[in-house]
């Protein structure tokens, strides 16, 4: 089994749940293993991608690791988890100029943007994840991390609730964002709904349901070239075993890109090479 699946998570399950229910729609011999390309909170809804098998091999291969967002930003209540479903901590009124706020405050944050990871968050300090230690009450220091926004725009306000969209790097916490520029507006706000509607060269257009998946697995299943754009290079025979052995394996032509895929003579998936010189350099091998 090698592939992804490009998944719609509705708001409420968690995302381990839905890698379960995958082992469940794909059977293999043992467990079949399944990798996230980034996570989503429970309440949140979206793009869910999820290498499986000898697929989880290639995440590291994947280059593009931007994220999408449409969110809302509710002014005027700051909670304790940055989100909907958190207590209120505290309440302010929201400026009555808030839209010139909020078009003067947005350049700011649009760049290298210093974040300071939230309380509620699966990071971890001192072993242990940041969301246990808030669940018990603590609060520890956290290290502000760069993270880069592409693009943030506000899309429309009702009332004191702001629609965002958003193009950012991995790692961002909207929950975070959208207190920043609350407090950069001369308010305070937690973040409402949360839709990711693209997770590198996954997009919310292409995804399945659960359901969908269910009654089309094959056609569910994304093969690598489709998401890793590099070459595919076709061994023969005797080419073919000598990569699966891992040793290097001659080329009539190099490549012009530094990693491909490899295909035996039958186009099966042997893994994935290096290219050193005219010199083929095994680097991840699918027995």
């Amino acid at each position: 089994m090698i592939g992804f699946v490009n998944l719609f998570k509705p708001a409420g399950p968690t995302s381990t749940q839905f890698g379960a229910r995958l082992r469940k729609i794909y059977p293999e011999r043992g467990t079949l293993a399944v990798g996230h390309l980034g996570t989503l909170d429970p309440q949140a809804a979206g793009v869910l991608p999820i290498a499986l098998g000898k697929a989880t091999r290639l995440i590291p291969l994947i280059a593009d690791r931007r994220k999408g967002y449409v969110c809302t930003l509710v002014l005027g209540r700051a909670t304790d988890t940055g989100d909907a479903h958190g207590e209120t901590l505290v309440e302010r009124a929201v400026p009555s100029d808030i839209d010139a706020r909020l078009e003067a405050a947005l350049p700011a944050f649009v760049g290298a943007v210093a974040q300071v990871p939230p309380m509620f968050s699966a990071r971890k300090s001192g072993g242990r994840r940041l969301y246990t230690l808030a669940r018990a009450g603590q609060t520890v220091a956290r290290e502000a991390r760069t993270i880069r926004i592409y693009a943030l725009t506000v899309l429309g306000r009702a009332g004191d609730t702001v629609r965002l969209r958003i193009a950012c790097s991995e790692g961002t916490y909207v929950r975070t964002l959208c207190e920043d520029l609350a407090a950069a507006c001369g308010t305070v706000g937690h973040m409402g709904a949360l839709l990711r509607d693209a997770s590198g060269p996954f997009v919310l257009s292409e995804s399945w349901t659960l359901d969908e998946v269910e009654r089309a697995p094959a056609e569910a299943l994304v093969p690598p070239e489709r998401v890793i754009p590099i070459p595919t290079v076709v061994l023969d025979g005797r080419r073919a075993t000598d990569f699966r052995a891992g040793r290097l394996v001659p080329l009539a032509e190099a490549p012009a890109e530094k990693h491909v895929f490899v295909r035996d003579s039958a186009r099966a998936l042997v893994g994935v090479g290096e290219t050193v010189g005219a010199l083929l350099a095994p680097r991840k091998v699918f027995l």
